[in-house]
């Protein structure tokens, strides 16, 4: 089974074409992404109409570019999968009307793909990874912890009750006036900074619920930062230092809970899987490690490319659901929000 995916969402344009063997593991054939960092720097953060605009000058190029990366052409796929939302919908209906001429002129299947299944489903294809596990999805727009039961098959155990993990990472990055985005440039000022020097806090540690909530640390951090101003080199590195250390204090505290919540509810999870962009953060995946060690058990991480928005993920995703039989008609239409919840197989 070979299957295109696109991907479209955000601030990346991405395609890829995806193997799976009768064995049912996956192989990345192709994976091209065009980043669209340097049109949004200047703005400090993504500009939905200079996003739509990229993905609509360059997405023909980076489909032609897996396509040759692959060796592959449009008679030899299975399917052609594409993320239909959740997303800035300028984006989402550039790559959803893409996949459907692709679909329908080499007259095969549509796979309209929730671009946070496609995150779910990510360490199955890179570990293997057999249902049911414990995941905790961290990205830009979405912090969930979810109990993963099958194909279509997503419960939430916690969520975040204001901003995304993601989100406070670039909004402390642009506040202490690192360059776009502002989570990678925050981790690498964390690495040289004092986490001891400012005491922020720890939103929600210690409940009972696994839900998260970040704004009231985002504006200490505001407040510290604001009192320390003007902020030296050191003083930068100290406040991402204090930053980045209460996010891992929190994560760990939160999945902790989690896992036990899904205990309570499913029983044993085969593993505690982290996905989005966030998980490429060293801190917070080391801090997992722990966690989940002990709890007994593998976490499953999948490599920084496939953590960031990519088409093999959402192609990966495609081969789940085609292998099942769940295909879509052309009138699928995209959506910029689409809970995981409102998902079957």
């Amino acid at each position: 089974m070979r299957v295109l995916g696109i991907e479209t969402t955000c601030d990346e344009t991405a395609a890829s074409v995806v193997h799976c063997d009768d064995e049912g593991r996956g192989t990345i054939m192709s994976n091209a992404v065009l980043s669209q960092i340097a049109e949004h720097a200047a703005y400090g953060g993504v500009v939905p109409e200079i996003a739509a605009r990229a993905h609509l000058d360059m997405l023909d190029l980076v489909v032609a570019r897996a396509m040759v990366d692959a060796q592959c052409d449009f008679t030899k796929l299975d399917g052609v999968a594409v993320a239909a939302g959740p997303g800035l919908i300028g984006g989402v209906i550039v790559g959803l009307t893409t996949a459907k001429a692709i679909a329908m002129v080499s007259e095969r299947p549509l796979l309209a793909v929730n671009h946070l299944e496609a995150h779910a489903l990510t360490a199955r294809l890179t570990d293997a990874v057999e249902f049911p596990y414990c995941l905790l999805l961290a990205s830009g727009g979405h912090t969930q912890i979810l109990a993963v039961l099958g194909v279509g098959e997503y419960v939430r155990l916690g969520t975040t009750l204001d901003d995304a993990m993601g989100e406070a990472f670039d909004k402390v990055g642009k506040l202490l006036g690192l360059p776009y985005p502002g989570g990678p440039n925050v981790e690498q000022q964390a690495l040289r900074g004092n986490p001891y020097r400012f005491t922020f806090p720890r939103p929600m540690l210690g409940r009972t619920n696994p839900d998260f909530s970040l704004s009231g640390l985002k504006t200490a951090v505001r407040t510290e930062a604001e009192s320390a101003a003007p902020l030296s080199d050191d003083d930068v590195a100290d406040v991402c230092a204090g930053f980045q250390a209460a996010i891992v204090d929190v994560v760990g505290d939160r999945v902790s809970v989690g896992l036990s919540r899904f205990r309570e509810r499913f029983g044993e999870p085969t593993a505690l899987v982290i996905a989005g962009g966030v998980a490429a953060n060293k801190a917070i995946r080391a801090t997992l490690e722990r966690r989940a060690a002990d709890a007994g058990l593998k976490l499953i991480a999948p490599p920084g490319y496939l953590c960031t928005d990519n088409g093999a993920m959402i192609a990966w995703a495609g081969i789940e659901r085609l292998r099942l039989g769940l295909v879509d008609d052309l009138g699928t239409s995209p959506r910029a929000r689409w809970p995981l919840q409102e998902l079957s197989a």
